[in-house]
């Protein structure tokens, strides 16, 4: 069959994409940024573009040409500057429904259980008004339900799990006690298939046959990343809030934190299985992992995971500051030049070297601006250590180790870029 994934480089999506491929279907992955994607699984065609956009009739028409089956795996926690979750959830869904109404391809939704305390939230809104209007259509359909899917990757509330279970001494969690029912991403991948294969139709919920807290399953994780057990510290609800709403000010500059007050919000109540009748045995959390046996590279994921938005902030931190406080004192700055060219060329370069520094602290913060941001960070700064060492080469014996500073910098500096990635 011809196949058409949309969110196809995502956790859930890519491995789906890995299945179908592996059955000898002809599969089309939509996503984003599909280039590493395309490189990792050259066997599926990529087509770049974005569900947010695709919110006309005519915009699905030649996405779905020739197509058996359409697998929706794309989905977005809260809006953003890098997600419209209305666009991708809803307005794309029903534009979706309406253009393969000539064609009559499957669909197959992956949802979630959209009743309880975030039900009005437009994550669940979205995600009902599109399950509800595909069931409404006329459609061939399959809406699956998973619960928390685990796998041998993680992404935002699997990668949290995992950063939690790794936290030293303690396990800080909120809501530690809330339900959570968990299954595998093969799982998910494999009721894919057997749907396409119409082995499953109408509405369906996956979930393994138990239900942990919240704390057992980072408990189970710190064993699967082999640390000794740790306590649980439980926060209550408003000491998190805080970091809610700082991860809430970081999705308005682009970046996808699963502490975002949507996510905070579900986990209040847990995580389960909608209150649908068919349901799925899936596989527990503690088979999950013992199949998917951990390594040294997931260990420090685990330690890095909640370090990166400390590096990024520090980082634009560093570079902010280093360009307001010369200003304080512009004359004082601008000293160092002097011997060197006239006064006002000096005032001038240091007037300019605040600017960037200050647009390069800035910068870092807006998430499609990271990467250039950072590489523009190791330029200046190796363009610093150039002009410093050339026109005033005592500095490097500075008491105060004005040169020699800027070297860790650097390295913090790469230390982000190779964590940068989200996927």
């Amino acid at each position: 069959m011809n196949i058409l994934i949309l969110g196809a480089t995502g956790f859930i999506g890519s491995v789906v994409a890995a299945r179908l491929a592996a059955d000898g279907h002809c599969v089309t992955g939509l996503g984003r940024n599909p280039g590493r994607a395309r490189l990792k699984q050259p066997a599926i065609h990529w087509r770049q573009d974005d569900l947010a956009r695709m919110t006309k009739v005519e915009d699905w028409d030649d996405l779905l040409k020739d197509q058996h089956a359409v697998v929706n795996c794309a989905g977005a926690l809260q809006d953003s500057l890098s997600d419209d979750v209305t666009a991708t959830q809803a307005d794309a869904m029903l534009a979706l429904y309406t253009a393969a109404k000539r064609s009559q391809p499957l669909i197959v939704q992956i949802s979630a259980r959209t009743a309880g305390a975030a039900a009005v939230l437009p994550f669940l809104a979205t995600k009902r008004r599109a399950d509800e209007a595909l069931a409404a259509s006329g459609l061939p359909y399959v809406i699956l339900r998973p619960a928390v899917v685990l796998g041998r990757n993680a992404h935002g509330g699997s990668s949290l799990i995992r950063a939690l279970a790794a936290f030293p001494l303690v396990l800080p969690l909120t809501h530690a006690q809330s339900p959570v029912e968990t299954l595998s991403a093969d799982d998910v991948a494999q009721a894919v298939s057997r749907a396409v294969a119409g082995d499953l139709r109408g509405d369906i919920v996956l979930a393994a046959d138990e239900t942990l807290t919240l704390a057992d399953l980072v408990h189970l994780h710190r064993q699967w990343l082999g640390l000794p057990p740790a306590r649980v510290f439980s926060l209550a609800p408003w000491l998190a809030r805080p970091v809610t709403w700082f991860a809430d000010l970081s999705g308005l500059f682009g970046w996808r934190s699963p502490l975002r007050s949507t996510a905070m919000t579900v986990m209040s109540e847990g995580v389960r299985g909608a209150d649908v009748k068919n349901r799925l045995p899936s596989t527990s959390a503690a088979a999950t992992l013992a199949a998917n046996p951990s390594g040294v590279q997931d260990l420090w994921f685990a330690r890095l995971y909640l370090l990166k938005p400390i590096v990024i902030s520090g980082l634009s931190a560093f570079w902010l500051l280093s360009g307001l406080i010369p200003l304080l004192s512009v004359t004082k700055a601008s000293a160092h030049f002097l011997p060197f060219m006239p006064e006002a060329a000096a005032t001038a370069l240091t007037l300019v070297t605040c600017v960037i520094d200050i647009a390069l602290g800035v910068a870092i913060l807006v998430r499609p601006l990271a990467k250039r941001a950072l590489l523009g960070m190791l330029a200046v700064s190796l363009a610093y250590l150039t002009g410093g060492t050339l026109l005033e080469p005592a500095l490097w014996l500075d008491p105060l180790g004005p040169l020699i500073k800027v070297l860790p910098s650097i390295l913090l500096t790469l230390t982000a870029l190779a964590t940068l990635d989200e996927r």
